[in-house]
């Protein structure tokens, strides 16, 4: 339908799952997107099924790269997708560099892309900014404290972008998932098959699709629309910590 043919989109975290499939379904609504993550061989791959996409290699952690990346760049489109989390042990026994990787990826690497696209987006007067939030910015559960702190802050910064740029003409958006099948639960524990295969054994999980979906229901509305606050539950899940499992 091409609903989205004049706009530039940047999703971060785009070299898989959720990011990944949100790229698609922008594409297949006609935008431009710019697809940025760390693996510069995903992200190729990614582009090559896309009509018009461009691969940026940066970590969100690092501000002056992604400044630089993506300077001069009219973006009015923004996923704040990139996000991690390291391990489920009790607070007290977890890691400070593990706790330091997730802050720093998904607190600072939001607020790196905020500040490196949101003057711009204010000044031309249009455009939607997208948080990735997640059900464990609403809800705390037990192992998860440094990984629900963070997305605590992503809802924060949600909330706060709104009230700044009150009346600017941007639209503003939090996506929060609950439990979806990426490679999330690879990279929190680092590649643990048997602790991977428990978190999905006998649940039906919401696919990365789903997500797209939402959020590009929420930025294809009239410009007079705001979607601000999506909630997405797999259907057996009842909370963060009730799962219905056959």
């Amino acid at each position: 339908m091409n609903r989205l043919q004049d706009r530039l989109a940047l999703v971060t975290g785009a070299s898989a799952g959720i990011g990944a499939a949100t790229a698609r379904a922008l594409a297949a609504e006609g935008a431009e997107v710019l697809l940025l993550a760390r693996r510069i061989d995903r992200l190729e791959a990614l582009a090559a099924e896309l009509p018009r996409a461009r691969c940026l290699a940066v970590d969100v952690r690092d501000a002056a790269a992604l400044a630089h990346a993506l300077e001069g760049e009219p973006v009015d489109l923004v996923v704040l997708n990139a996000g991690m989390a390291r391990g489920a042990d009790p607070i007290q026994v977890g890691s400070a560099e593990d706790s330091a990787e997730v802050v720093e990826t998904n607190i600072l690497g939001v607020l790196n892309t905020m500040h490196a696209t949101l003057p711009a987006m204010l000044e031309r007067g249009h455009g939607d900014v997208v948080f990735m939030g997640s059900v464990a910015g609403r809800w705390v559960y037990p192992g998860g404290a440094v990984y629900c702190a963070t997305k605590h802050a992503v809802r924060a910064l949600y909330e706060g972008a709104r009230q700044d740029a009150a009346g600017s003409g941007l639209r503003f958006t939090t996506i929060d998932p609950g439990m979806v099948q990426t490679e999330f639960s690879d990279v929190r524990f680092r590649g643990d098959d048997d602790r991977v295969r428990s978190v999905y054994q006998g649940v039906t999980p919401l696919t990365p699709e789903d997500v797209a979906d939402a959020l590009l229901y929420a930025v294809t509305r009239p410009a007079h629309v705001n979607i601000g606050e999506i909630v997405l539950w797999a259907s057996a899940q009842a909370s963060c910590t009730v799962v219905t499992r056959d």
